[in-house]
Formats: structure tokens, sequence, C-alpha cells
């Protein structure tokens, strides 16, 4: 028995685009959970790159302060210098995109890496930390046990401010004893 086309031809269609209907949110869920899977895998691998990133630093700035201990007792240039230089290579070895991981920790190292440049007398490399460290960590600073500002001490150990005043000492947040032999300087300078 032979059935009429146009009879069938729609029954089929139908049929076609039923299944096409319901196969629809079927793919479109698998398709989202591949994207899903992808970024969990995405953030998976990111994460563990800035763990070994953050190891691999912890390791390096150990070694630093380990260095940084022995030019305490030894009081010797040299070995002030060392650690400087190991902790100051620890963060550049911080890729770009691992730049928001430990940032304490890394300012930190850093902020050691300027005193044991100063200590070891290289003043050059330490101005020249000294600024990367207020471009890399803007709008930062550390305060020492008695609130003085790391930076603005830094900065005029350095020299790095403009000729001050007698007067103008008082305004920087820095130790009263450097304020004090910065005021003996700059009398002594001026006479």
């Amino acid at each position: 028995m032979s059935f009429p086309q146009s009879k069938i031809f729609p029954k089929i269609k139908l049929f076609q685009i039923t299944l096409i209907l319901l196969a629809l949110p079927t793919l479109s869920a698998c398709s989202l959970e591949e994207k899903k899977a992808n970024t969990i895998s995405d953030f998976h691998k990111h994460r563990s790159a800035e763990i070994a990133a953050m190891r691999q630093f912890r390791s390096c700035a150990d070694e630093g302060k380990t260095l940084d201990q022995k030019a305490r007792m030894s009081g010797g240039s040299g070995a002030y210098l060392a650690s400087a230089n190991v902790l100051k290579q620890c963060e550049a070895e911080i890729h770009p995109s691992h730049n928001s991981i430990a940032t304490e920790e890394r300012m930190q190292a850093y902020a050691l890496a300027i005193q044991n440049y100063v200590k070891g007398r290289d003043i050059t490399s330490a101005r020249a930390a000294l600024k990367k460290f207020k471009i890399k960590f803007s709008g930062k600073d550390f305060y020492y046990p008695d609130g003085t500002s790391f930076i603005l001490t830094m900065e005029t150990l350095l020299g790095m401010h403009d000729e001050m005043s007698f007067g103008q000492f008082s305004s920087l947040n820095i130790s009263k004893t450097l304020k004090k032999e910065m005021r003996r300087l700059h009398y002594w300078k001026n006479k």
C-alpha cells in the first residue's frame, strides 16, 4: 500500500523539526557545560601558577633574609649588598600576571633590599630601587614602629627631596633622630 507523498512529507518534516527543537536545549547545555569546565580549568591553572610563583618568591626572599642576618652579624657592606641584590631579584622574577600575590610580603622584601643598599653604601642602587618601589607599589607605604614613613625616611636619607630649610624637616614623617641629623648636616653645610 502506498501513501500519498503530500501527507507523509509534512509528518516527517514536523517530526524532524520537533526532534531539532527538543535537541537544541540539550546541545546548548552541553556547550555551556564545556565552557564552564574550560573556565574552571583555566582558573585552576592560573591559581596553580600563582601558588608556584609565591613559593618561588618565598624561597628566594628567605635566602635574602638569611643573607641580611649574616650581614648584620658581620657588618660588612658587601654582605648587605649581596642581600639587597638577592631580595631585589626576587621581585624581578615575579611575572606581571602575578603582581597581585602577597603584596605586603613583597613590599617588605623590597623595602629590606632598599635599606640594605643604603647600609651597603650603594646610594645609586638604593635610589633606583626606591623609585621602582614607588611605581610598583603605588600609593602604599610602610611605617616604622615609631610611626615614621619608610618612603619619606628613605627619600630623606638618599637626598631625593629638594633642598630643605630648617623648619621643613619638622613637617616630614621621619624619625626624630633622622630629623636631628638632617638639621645638623644642613647647619654645617650652610656655615
